[in-house]
């Protein structure tokens, strides 16, 4: 049985870890035997039946910075390191993966590089070793992404970039792909595995998803204050776990006709049947919206330098698929005004994008790891 290993860390929202998941779960769909190694703790919602789950000493970043990341016993990434180089060596050694993939590293995670490389010296040259990224990168310098290129000309056979080519290209968000453009494999968007769409609750509703991660109460508190200037609409607001003391208050301070809950696993189904989505724009949220074909205002994280939102919500608007607010200009009004633009435009066309990405980098790795 064709054994692969996938590392994957996530550090503020669990976006990277879903995706992992599912190209794991497409692998071991194949027959493959999987063996996920994670960073952080994964989202309660997250189904993992099928694989083998190897929990490293779990670190998360403090905030959107990244520049502090800490353990959950509050002490520094730099303690746990020792631990988790070890811990990652001893799975490597053990599994004897037939293929590798990283998710996000080298083109991002470069904090992690110490428990990393000295695994994948190990394997260089014996089996496949694969970058997993997404479709938009923060932007870098030219000397960061110099680095981050020297990483995949030194460790990786391939960079597996989750997007359709159609719809966005890796070079648009890092410019040194041409250090290493033999190498890149377009897998088509990785659209993690979901339950069929039920009947429910949402008909109707419009939708606030404040992602998984603890940057959303600025969403939440705004779509709060502008359920009171939209009368006659229901809405609906997910917020998340890192969010959760909040939720009394935010309940308490909400008018009538706003329910306010926790993140449900059936996010899907709510979409599906929702008249509007107001979301930030990670990938996995961009692509429930895109899929389900729903009207959408995004408001993408864009603190401490972060690009990769506002490029993907950018990429939105031009194709008339979502109004956009920037975060800093978020207010109640500004939300409200968007939402009232949205539904005075026609709905919106349902784009073909390639959503197969999970299917397709199972088979790449697979091919990889017989030699093909």
């Amino acid at each position: 049985m064709t054994r692969v290993l996938i590392w994957v860390q996530h550090l503020l929202g669990t976006g990277h870890t879903v995706r992992a998941a599912a190209i794991g779960h497409a692998l071991a769909a194949r027959g493959t035997a999987v063996t996920l190694v994670l960073g952080a703790r994964p989202p309660a919602t997250l189904g993992l039946a099928g694989l083998d789950v190897v929990q490293l000493p779990p670190v998360l970043a403090t905030d959107g910075s990244f520049t502090t990341i800490l353990g959950e016993d509050g002490r520094p990434y730099a303690d746990w390191q020792p631990a988790r180089r070890a811990a990652f060596d001893e799975v490597v050694r053990s599994v004897r993966p037939d293929a590798v993939l990283t998710e996000t590293f080298p083109l991002g995670r470069r904090a992690f590089a110490g428990e990393i490389v000295p695994a994948l010296a190990s394997l260089k040259g014996r089996v496949p070793i694969a970058a997993s990224v997404r479709d938009v990168l923060v932007r870098k310098s030219a000397a960061k992404e110099a680095a981050m290129a020297a990483l995949v000309s030194d460790w990786f056979d391939m960079v597996l970039v989750h997007a359709d080519p159609a719809f966005v290209r890796l070079e648009e968000s890092f410019g040194a792909t041409a250090a290493f453009a033999e190498r890149i494999r377009y897998t088509g968007f990785v659209h993690a595995p979901a339950p069929p769409v039920s009947a429910g609750d949402g008909e109707g509703e419009i939708l606030v998803s404040s992602g998984g991660g603890g940057v959303g109460a600025a969403l939440v508190e705004a779509a709060i204050g502008a359920a009171r200037l939209t009368p006659g609409r229901d809405w609906r607001i997910l917020t998340s776990p890192q969010l959760g003391d909040r939720l009394s208050a935010w309940r308490r301070a909400a008018p009538a006709g706003v329910t306010l809950e926790p993140n449900r696993p059936d996010f899907r189904s709510l979409l599906a049947r929702a008249e509007l989505s107001v979301s930030q724009a990670g990938y996995n949220t961009v692509l429930d919206v895109l899929i389900a074909g729903v009207r959408a205002v995004l408001v993408p994280f864009a603190a401490h330098e972060e690009t990769e939102q506002s490029d993907r919500a950018a990429a939105l608007a031009r194709r008339g698929l979502a109004e956009v607010i920037d975060e800093d200009a978020l207010t109640t009004e500004r939300l409200a005004s968007a939402v009232a633009a949205s539904f005075a435009a026609p709905p919106p066309p349902r784009p073909a994008i390639d959503v197969d990405g999970a299917a397709r980098t199972a088979e790449i790795l697979l091919a990889a790891a017989k030699g093909g």
